[in-house]
């Protein structure tokens, strides 16, 4: 139930609360200000001085409360740029809040990719298994549910995976969105992830495939070695560990497979093997690529080429952001 293959950026596209937030603080500090500098002009107005007349108070002072009103203004809003303006131009930069979906078939990019976009956007990203584990210690409802599922020793069916991502995107942090990775894996569980999510106004705004020729994915993968205890990765071409030697077949001798900090025997994944990739390619674009057709005519789908250079396909993510 709990597959690898995609992972899902999502946020509130039509919450209404946050919008005016967004200006909502500019506002109060320019309102403010301006009423600061209304208030000096009044004050200004009523004084008695007896070398002017009612008349040339009156002007003066009407003068002054628009002028206190607009340099009012402007320091409200330069206070506001200038003590908030990260948060402000951030929030302006990625508004309307996005809904993203990251796409591609194992190695294609999305684990180095995925949490550069958590960095810039600044939502967190919510694993399917975390979020299960979590509902069922806190014994939310649904929690509940899925406990006494596994407990018969049956797999999670779909209506209670969807109802703990319900529950944990109520969560504070994911007031301005949320990437949720594992889930959806095909297209029945877009759908009911979309039913779900259309019950507070939320949509999937954008989706980024990451495309790969399958002879770079085979590389990647099958060249991957791990450290079990810190899930430190190595790459046999990419990212060898120091300790590596190659035998006469240019393959690397296992047992010289080391981690560089622990010194402990790295390992390879069991589906980090040519004939695993091809069965998991195949299950890839029988059920999960469809998933792009469905969102294709909302004309939110960008692909993107992951065999560049890994600061080429950041930067066309990056653009995508936008």
């Amino acid at each position: 139930m709990f597959q690898r293959g995609a992972r899902f950026i999502f946020s509130r596209a039509s919450s209404t609360a946050a919008a005016p937030a967004k200006n909502c603080n500019k506002k109060l500090y320019a309102g403010a200000a301006s009423v600061v500098g209304a208030s000096g002009a009044a004050a200004y107005m009523t004084q008695q001085r007896p070398d002017k007349t009612l008349c040339d108070d009156l002007t003066a002072g009407l003068t002054g409360a628009a002028a206190g009103m607009i340099l009012g203004g402007l320091g409200g809003y330069y206070f506001t740029s200038s003590t908030l303006s990260p948060k402000v131009e951030k929030y302006e930069k990625y508004w309307p809040r996005k809904c993203m979906m990251l796409f591609g078939a194992p190695g294609a990019g999305k684990g180095t990719q995925g949490p550069r976009i958590v960095d810039e956007l600044g939502i967190p990203q919510l694993s399917t298994g975390d979020m299960l584990r979590g509902a069922v210690a806190a014994g939310t409802p649904t929690g509940k549910k899925a406990k006494d599922v596994m407990a018969r020793g049956e797999l999670v069916s779909d209506d209670i995976v969807v109802g703990i991502i319900e529950e944990r995107i109520k969560d504070p942090d994911c007031a301005t969105g949320f990437i949720l990775d594992g889930f959806p894996r095909n297209l029945e569980q877009a759908k009911a992830l979309d039913a779900m999510l259309a019950k507070t106004g939320d949509t999937v705004s954008k989706v980024l495939a990451f495309e790969v020729d399958a002879q770079l994915l085979e590389e990647r993968i099958c060249g991957r070695w791990m450290d079990k205890a810190s899930g430190r990765s190595y790459h046999v071409k990419f990212a060898p560990p120091k300790t590596m030697k190659l035998g006469p077949d240019g393959k690397p001798i296992a047992g010289t497979m080391k981690d560089d900090i622990s010194g402990d025997a790295l390992f390879q994944r069991p589906d980090d093997t040519a004939e695993a990739l091809k069965k998991r390619l195949k299950e890839y674009e029988d059920k999960t690529v469809p998933i792009l057709k469905y969102y294709g005519p909302r004309g939110v789908v960008k692909m993107i080429n992951g065999g560049q250079d890994i600061k080429k396909v950041w930067s066309d993510v990056s653009t995508s952001l936008v």
